[in-house]
């Protein structure tokens, strides 16, 4: 390999770019005009024939070539003449083909070197576009209207309605002034017309999703009218979908017809659609016969899952019970076209395999796979609970036509299922026997029927108050499947029900391990939690199960429980107030909110609650006990009454509330009895009413004389500051006398120590001294008030 590497001479040592600038005459072709045998060759063919190499030495061995020292060697054809640009006898010859090459005489003379023509300089400027031509704003104004439609998609896509149509709305503003511009500088015929389609289409869908049914309706009627759009008529679906939500049905009908009429057949998939879409119209109408036609149709052609169960619905609302049947049997039939789950599971221990299978296991597609199978299975069970009762002469029977005919399909599966739901029906017929006979027929089959049987038999013992058949199978259930979130809950139950708490709440816990929506589970547990005094871990249960479950009242009804535990009486209002707008009419919850409010020393809310309790259950003793402490306590003691006449008439042989009724005749006076003879039409009416008014006008004096007799104090406590010590102690002395006598809004009571005027009544009944005073004379009206008012406030 050393052979064909040159060393540079040492004397060229120093001079790394020596031989650069040495003149190459093959370059020279300024004499190859005067070149007879290039001019010959270019005229004729005698340069382009091949050479005669085995006369004449090959080139390769008769060109020493011009190495960069500086020797050169004279360049010979393969015809026997000089090379192109050879030196021969001093001369250069040109080269040939230099027109081919780019090369020209003026630019090598005096010129260097420059293939890549930098010594040119740079390239002058792009010019730049005119903004202001015609041509450049139109072109501007359709990018803007295809970027504002697309806005409006993806806003609508993004849930924003609002701002989906306002910018559909601006794209259509737009796209009129386009048009316009267009029709101004050219013809008509340059109008674009797709962009105008895609405007307008946009624009009905936006008011259609918006709810806007007229204007999308009239935007469709302008595509739909338009000739120029080729295939406007196929928004004749859209509007009948409109004509539907509107359930103006027969109009919905009338363009599904028409728009199937102009669809071609090739469309197939479309037009079984719009044909399904005439079948639900039909139904709405009561059309089932005509229904029936469309399903038919569909089952035959293309058959699918809501077909075929709208078309069991339709034989079931006509009572045809055979071709119920062969509904049900179509719908069997319907290919699901899924992958079982036999393709992932790997026929070998290959990893590389194995690792494919864990990818595409829960991938999107699996996941559409499951979908679609769940909605199969679920229009299946809903179809065979559906028939069962009215196919056969009883629902038993229906339902072994129907379980024989799925064990017969590819749906071998819910034939297990169709047999729980058979109990189920059982029992809501309250047939626990056959119930319990169904649901043992399982204890052999597979773990995940037997599991899902001994759950149910656990749940009716459960219910029966049986715990330890309950028990016994809530153990089958959890030792056939271990990871069953329902059986671990029964099994918490049975052991709650023995009270071995700490134990139930381990399985509770287990349960939602295994399911984390086991509402179930988790309000067991905060139960549990309650039970055992973990008050912090309760509350945050039942808070988690408050988030999963909004509107739950039972959920609401124990945090507020719980705040109620913890001594937080706000809390606990706050969150009762929120029960109440669930269940409003609930009793125990006005009356608890009451209470709460009572012991808040908030009487009028307590009232409001305590009332509203009693209005929806007028029979509970503590509220008709409080809303009559309430009415005695604000002086309203006729209207106490009616609470404990009630409350007498549901305990009879408590002899209090008769007592308390009595007591309340007699706080209510005189004036309640006028009341009583009024109602009564007792001719005694009149004379109580001249004592009522007797007894008012008495206590309209004694204010009087009250009012008088203050003035006076506060006078002659001033005339004994004025006039010295004598008048002081007269002052005094009428004071202290005045300040023993009740004011205007006290009842007339006083002790047996304190002197009175004879004017006042001692409401204690006689006393062994009265008073006498010679200011006036006893009167007839003086005796009758001391019968009336000692009578009116005699103690309980």
């Amino acid at each position: 390999m050393m052979q064909n590497v040159h060393l540079a001479p040492e004397a060229d040592e120093d001079d790394l770019y020596s031989g650069y600038n040495d003149y190459n005459p093959t370059f020279d072709t300024e004499d190859l005009e005067n070149d007879v045998a290039f001019q010959q060759a270019a005229r004729t063919s005698h340069g382009r024939r091949p050479p005669v190499t085995a006369k004449i030495p090959g080139t390769s061995a008769s060109r020493p070539l011009a190495t960069g020292i500086g020797s050169k060697a004279t360049l010979t054809s393969s015809m026997g003449r000089p090379m192109t640009g050879a030196i021969q006898d001093g001369v250069a010859r040109p080269m040939t083909a230099v027109h081919a090459a780019g090369y020209t005489k003026a630019a090598m003379r005096g010129s260097s070197f420059d293939p890549l023509g930098q010594a040119r300089g740079p390239a002058p400027p792009l010019e730049m576009k005119n903004s202001d031509s015609s041509e450049e704003k139109i072109r501007q104004l359709e990018k803007k209207v295809n970027e504002l439609v697309e806005e409006s998609c993806i806003a609508n896509s993004c849930g924003d309605l609002k701002l989906a149509l306002e910018k559909a709305k601006e794209a259509g503003r737009k796209e009129r002034v386009l048009v316009r511009q267009r029709e101004q500088i050219a013809t008509a015929e340059n109008i674009n017309l797709d962009l105008t389609y895609s405007v307008l289409f946009n624009l009905a869908g936006q008011y259609a999703a918006n709810e806007m049914y007229a204007e999308a309706l009239n935007t469709y009627q302008v595509i739909v009218k338009n000739k120029m759009f080729s295939n406007g008529g196929r928004l004749k679906v859209n509007m009948g979908n409109i004509y539907l939500k509107q359930r103006n049905y027969s109009k919905a009908i009338k363009f599904y017809r028409m728009a199937l009429d102009q669809i071609p057949s090739v469309h197939k998939e479309m037009r079984i659609k719009i044909m399904q879409n005439i079948g639900v119209a039909f139904i709405k109408t009561g059309q089932y016969v005509d229904a029936i036609s469309s399903f038919e149709h569909i089952m035959s052609m293309s058959p699918n899952l809501k077909a075929g169960f709208n078309l069991i619905l339709c034989y079931f609302a006509i009572g045809n019970g055979e071709q119920m049947k062969k509904a049900f049997q179509k719908l069997i039939a319907v290919p699901l076209e899924v992958d079982y789950d036999d393709k992932y599971i790997s026929p070998n221990d290959d990893p590389h395999t194995n690792l494919l299978i864990e990818a595409i296991k829960n991938d999107s597609l699996r996941q559409i796979e499951r979908e679609r199978k769940s909605m199969a299975e679920e229009y299946i069970m809903t179809a065979a609970k559906l028939i069962a009762p009215v196919i056969e002469t009883s629902f038993a029977v229906g339902y072994d036509w129907c379980v024989e005919v799925v064990k017969a399909s590819h749906y071998v599966e819910l034939a297990n299922d169709l047999e729980i739901n058979k109990a189920t029906t059982y029992l809501r017929q309250q047939d626990f026997n056959q119930a319990l006979e169904t649901l043992k027929m399982f204890e052999k089959k597979d773990s995940r029927v037997k599991s899902a049987a001994a759950t149910n038999l656990s749940f009716l013992y459960y219910l029966e108050n049986e715990l330890a058949q309950a028990t016994n199978y809530a153990d089958l259930a959890v030792n056939s499947d271990r990871y069953n979130p329902a059986a671990l809950t029964n099994k918490g139950n049975t052991v709650f029900a023995n009270g071995d708490y700490e134990k139930a709440a381990e399985f509770y816990k287990e349960a939602l391990r295994n399911d984390s929506s086991c509402t179930e589970a988790l309000y067991n547990l905060g139960l549990t939690y309650k039970k055992l005094n973990r008050i912090d871990e309760a509350l945050d249960c039942f808070l988690k199960l408050h988030a999963i479950l909004r509107n739950s009242a039972q959920v609401l009804h124990q945090i507020a429980n719980i705040y109620e535990i913890m001594e937080d009486p706000n809390q606990a209002i706050e969150w009762l107030l929120q029960l109440i707008s669930v269940v409003p009419t609930d009793p125990h919850v006005l009356s608890k909110l009451g209470k709460l409010y009572d012991n808040e020393g908030d009487k009028s809310q307590a009232f409001h609650y305590y009332y509203e309790s009693y209005r929806y259950f007028p029979s509970n003793i503590e509220v008709i006990e409080w809303l009559g402490a309430y009415y005695i306590d604000t002086q309203f003691c006729e209207k106490a009454i009616e609470y404990f006449e009630r409350a007498a008439l549901i305990l009879p042989t408590q002899v209090k509330w008769q007592l308390m009724v009595a007591s309340c005749y007699r706080r209510s006076g005189l004036r309640f009895l006028v009341r009583l003879c009024t109602d009564m039409g007792l001719k005694e009416v009149q004379e109580y009413m001249t004592k009522l008014k007797k007894v008012e006008k008495l206590k309209e004096i004694r204010e009087q004389r009250i009012k008088s007799g203050r003035d006076g104090s506060a006078r002659s406590r001033r005339e004994g500051n004025a006039g010295g010590d004598s008048g002081g102690t007269k002052g005094e002395r009428l004071s202290a006398k005045l300040k023993a006598l009740p004011g205007t809004s006290e009842p007339y009571e006083s002790s047996g120590s304190k002197e009175i005027d004879a004017s006042y009544i001692d409401p204690l009944g006689p006393q062994a001294e009265r008073p006498k005073t010679a200011a006036r004379k006893r009167t007839e009206e003086d005796d009758f008030a001391d019968e009336e008012l000692g009578e009116d406030l005699l103690p309980e």
